[in-house]
């Protein structure tokens, strides 16, 4: 009998992902945390084994949120989101550049052709290599960019230390059972006076977990995100200094009085569409849009034609865009609290 699909994704790990939470918040209990955080691994690939087919139809390559400007296009702020992490971290030819949690490869992709630098692309989801892979090859990025299997709780093993001259997560390391450990081993992986960007996904100042709707909210984007447990901003800023790095530059961007906010296309209001191709995006985020979209994958599904558990974990992605438009707008979550950081040279 065969224990896997032809794209490596196991039969059963996705059908097992929503089972790490209680939907009901009231039932959700220290064990509950406790064993997402350990068992991590498990979590993040049975939500991307189901999740990441969803998202580049729904959303893009990019598995990211952007800044936008009036009557900017989708695709070129999500490029621009990209460029502003690579202009501030400096990145010049001939660098060597790990990205950590990099999906299907799309802002590795974006950032090699931006800056020409040597990049490896570290993931611990074998459905999303083979996907980046072949994206890479098709785009004739393969004599630039690699990418290899890995945990990025465990860098140094991997790697080895003081070999990278730049380390960029972008939107990646929200899955980290702790900020202090990833962190931790990137900093041993970077040269001395190298350099670490980040776009992290944090509960802000605002969030206040003993208010009973703010935790709903945090747990909402937790099950619908692949999220062991959200945090708030300062214990991000903390782990950062208590590994060693110096902080060059911190800002919460979702913070910056923008016309058009970072949630606007989850909000599916095409009349808000900043394009006319960027209606179909929207529209995908709309009342209508998902009934289409989760209609057919259940229906696939059923047929065998999806994997079993794609459409519960569907399911969650609808509960989290609803949760982060509103968290969003009440300013109690970002998806882009932005951090540069060196790691000190020897001298120092």
């Amino acid at each position: 009998m065969s224990t896997g699909y032809a794209d490596s994704r196991p039969e059963t790990r996705l059908e097992r992902y929503t089972k790490f939470w209680q939907k009901d918040l009231t039932r959700e209990s220290e064990a509950d945390s406790k064993n997402r955080l350990d068992k991590y691994i498990d979590v993040v690939n049975g939500y991307y084994d189901g999740a990441t087919a969803l998202t580049e139809y729904g959303w893009a390559q990019s598995f990211h949120f952007s800044r936008f400007y009036k009557g900017e296009g989708f695709a070129a702020s999500l490029a621009r989101q990209e460029h502003y992490l690579a202009s501030h971290m400096g990145l010049r030819p001939g660098m060597r550049v790990l990205d950590v949690g990099c999906g299907v490869g799309a802002p590795a992709r974006e950032i090699a052709r931006f800056c020409d630098v040597q990049i490896v692309g570290l993931n611990i989801n074998e459905f999303q290599l083979g996907r980046a892979r072949r994206y890479t090859e098709e785009a004739g990025l393969s004599d630039q960019i690699t990418f290899v299997k890995g945990d990025y709780m465990k860098l140094s093993e991997q790697f080895g230390q003081n070999c990278f001259d730049a380390v960029y997560g972008i939107e990646a390391t929200l899955h980290a059972p702790t900020w202090e450990g990833v962190y931790g081993e990137i900093f041993k992986v970077l040269k001395p006076g190298g350099v670490f960007g980040v776009y992290e996904w944090c509960m802000t100042d605002a969030w206040d977990p003993s208010i009973p709707s703010h935790r709903e909210l945090a747990h909402q984007i937790e099950i619908g995100s692949g999220i062991p447990e959200l945090r708030p901003m300062k214990l991000a800023r903390q782990a950062m200094i208590n590994v060693g790095f110096q902080i060059d530059h911190e800002e919460d961007l979702a913070d910056r009085p923008d016309e058009i906010p970072w949630y606007y296309p989850l909000e599916g209001d095409i009349l808000k569409a900043q394009t006319a191709w960027d209606y179909f995006t929207v529209w995908r985020m709309s009342w209508s849009g998902k009934l289409v979209t989760h209609t057919a994958v259940r229906f696939m599904e059923m047929l065998g034609l999806l994997p079993k558990g794609t459409w519960e974990v569907g399911e969650s992605l609808k509960v989290a865009g609803d949760a982060l438009v509103k968290a969003g707008q009440a300013k109690l979550f970002t998806p882009m609290f932005f951090m540069i950081s060196h790691k000190p040279t020897l001298a120092n």
